[in-house]
């Protein structure tokens, strides 16, 4: 499922320093690390579904969105440490001030009720079904800071969603944020940078750059050498998971996000006719050394 690095064992992956707390990310030296794994890029997409909506047209997808239909819960681990969490159930998810119930924060509201409940420094994400999830930085006046097209820009919320339903995401990363006046200070300052100058692969690194001041989430901001510390862990069922493991955050994210865009049902369908094949292989190389033998499913 997408293009997975092979595991390293040769050096043990050293930890990048992160921003300084402040916000000010100090590029200081030759970035180190810049390929990339990954060769769809969701911009192009996005440019596409502009068209579209710009014509007037609207999207083939004929059912109301529901998101836990068409998204895919999933955790991101670095090492032992959960550091993102996307989960419908009560226990798992984090509460949301004026939230009850789990899984109240992947709530989806029109653009217009989201301005009523954006505060400046609040991540905000559209979804819409088979589509990339298009993140912004509310910075307060019904504006948004967001990479659009290869382009750091300063947009009206409802323009920036194209009439896509969204959600605050502050919760969904676990890192500590930021103060609100340093995110929006990092988002407005980045206003106007473009093509080869960005140091970010699609708006979802670039908002999360901006709230947490994470080198993570910059292209290049991590050694992509040693063993893989990153884990996606993807649900798919009722204790039932599949874990893929990457070299940084970076290239997980354009995993993950992949898998918001062409949709739950696809992935649980891509992923089971992995394991099934990966199944049946150790099946026969059982047999083969161990005639009679089968692996135990519980």
């Amino acid at each position: 499922m997408g293009n997975q690095v092979e595991k390293l064992t040769h050096l043990n992956y050293k930890e990048v320093p992160t921003a300084d707390p402040t916000g000010m990310d100090r590029d200081e030296g030759p970035r180190i690390g810049v390929s990339y794994i990954f060769s769809n890029d969701d911009d192009e997409l996005e440019q596409q579904q502009d068209s579209v909506h710009d014509l007037g047209g609207e999207h083939p997808a004929l059912q109301p969105y529901d998101p836990q239909l068409h998204e895919v819960e999933c955790s991101v681990y670095y090492r032992d440490e959960c550091i993102y969490q996307k989960s419908f159930s009560e226990e798992d998810a984090l509460p949301e001030e004026g939230d009850e119930g789990g899984g109240g924060h992947l709530s989806t509201y029109t653009p217009e009720n989201l301005l009523n409940r954006c505060k400046p420094g609040d991540l905000v994400e559209f979804v819409c079904q088979a589509q990339y999830p298009h993140w912004v930085v509310y910075v307060g006046d019904f504006q948004v800071v967001h990479l659009h097209r290869l382009e750091v820009v300063n947009s009206f919320l409802t323009d920036a969603s194209q009439g896509r339903r969204g959600r605050i995401a502050n919760q969904l990363y676990r890192y500590k944020p930021l103060s609100p006046a340093v995110v929006v200070r990092n988002a407005l300052e980045q206003v106007g940078c473009k093509d080869r100058d960005l140091s970010w692969r699609n708006s979802e690194c670039f908002a999360a750059w901006c709230r947490y001041g994470k080198r993570e989430f910059k292209i290049g901001g991590e050694l992509r050498i040693g063993k893989q510390p990153y884990r996606l862990q993807i649900r798919l069922g009722d204790k039932r998971s599949h874990t893929l493991e990457f070299q940084s955050l970076e290239d997980l994210i354009m995993e993950k996000r992949r898998n918001d865009q062409i949709g739950r049902a696809a992935v649980i369908q891509e992923l089971s006719s992995h394991l099934q094949a990966a199944e049946e292989e150790e099946e026969e190389e059982d047999d083969h050394h161990h005639p009679g033998a089968r692996t135990a499913v519980e």
